[in-house]
């Protein structure tokens, strides 16, 4: 009942503002069935790199230089209307390609991107920061020569997705905001001690000695990161009260890392914006119910635009 109900609600969201949340007790899995540890306290693995498999179709994948000397990872794939997958802090483009498939099945041209210093991309010169995240992103476009494409970010990605909105909306079409924050005081500092994150961030590291160019300098790289998270982002409500690209602003209703007050606070803000928060869910809703987000993500880009 959930899923179509979700559906119902959202053909109208987008053109008439409605905030929506579902938070249906019971309307999708409540465990991970091999376990029985609620589905929100659970960490999938990492799923496999869409250049690995594309559901059969053909990637291109490389990197694209910076200004900086940053070369900027990126794989692209099938036909249809461009959408650009932005992944979380300290993660990679791999957290995406689950979402990735659901979009190609669908009939969507699929863009992943390892954000700078991030997987496979090196980190350059420039200090990190969602502005110049936000740049690395729609340099890629510019590559692929996509004049715009939709935007599904998670975490940080959803964050890079508000600055796209903000400074740079004729790159974009909508964006899909994924647990983001936009003042720091919307994070939770103490979700680096539960077990979800404390497993996220082990994850990571291994990740990173794996697919990094500078595989030994993870260490820098974190606290690079970390500095970020301590002075970004710091939109004032009147900077975020500019946007005009449609948005939905989206939660897990466990999230351990964004306060849930702070996410309503978001999509109060922005004009028009959506919220939704998905039931049994947390910062890795993704992982955690694949099926349930694609389909989110996939009515949203379905929706007629204002």
């Amino acid at each position: 009942m959930l899923l179509h109900t979700v559906r119902t609600s959202m053909r109208s969201l987008l053109a008439t503002g409605t905030v929506l949340i579902a938070l249906a007790s019971g309307a999708c899995a409540q465990t991970d069935t091999a376990s029985g540890v609620p589905l929100w306290k659970t960490l999938p693995p990492t799923p496999v790199a869409l250049s690995a498999d594309a559901n059969g179709l053909p990637v291109q994948s490389g990197h694209v230089r910076m200004d900086d000397g940053a070369k900027i990872y990126c794989a692209q794939a099938g036909e249809g209307e461009p959408v650009l997958l932005l992944h979380g802090g300290l993660a990679n483009s791999d957290y995406m390609s689950d979402l990735a498939r659901a979009l190609l099945a669908a009939h969507y041209q699929v863009i992943v991107v390892d954000s700078r210093g991030h997987g496979r991309s090196s980190l350059g010169r420039t200090p990190i920061g969602y502005d110049r995240m936000a740049d690395d992103a729609v340099a890629v476009l510019t590559h692929l020569k996509i004049e715009r494409a939709a935007v599904v970010g998670w975490s940080d990605g959803g964050i890079q997705g508000i600055d796209l909105a903000l400074r740079h909306p004729d790159r974009i079409t909508r964006v899909f905001s994924f647990a983001p924050n936009i003042t720091t005081d919307g994070v939770d500092t103490s979700a680096e001690n539960t077990p979800t994150v404390k497993a996220f961030i082990a994850r990571t590291k291994q990740e990173y000695r794996h697919l990094s160019p500078s595989p030994g300098r993870f260490g820098k790289f974190e606290a690079s990161i970390e500095h970020m998270w301590s002075n970004q982002p710091n939109w004032s409500d009147a900077q975020v009260a500019t946007i005009t690209t449609p948005m939905w602003i989206v939660d897990g209703d466990h999230d351990e890392m964004i306060h849930l007050p702070h996410i309503q606070h978001i999509a109060q803000v922005v004009p028009q914006a959506g919220l939704l928060i998905l039931p049994n869910t947390s910062h890795f809703a993704f992982l955690q119910n694949p099926e349930l987000f694609s389909e989110t993500v996939i009515n949203f880009l379905k929706l007629p635009t204002p």
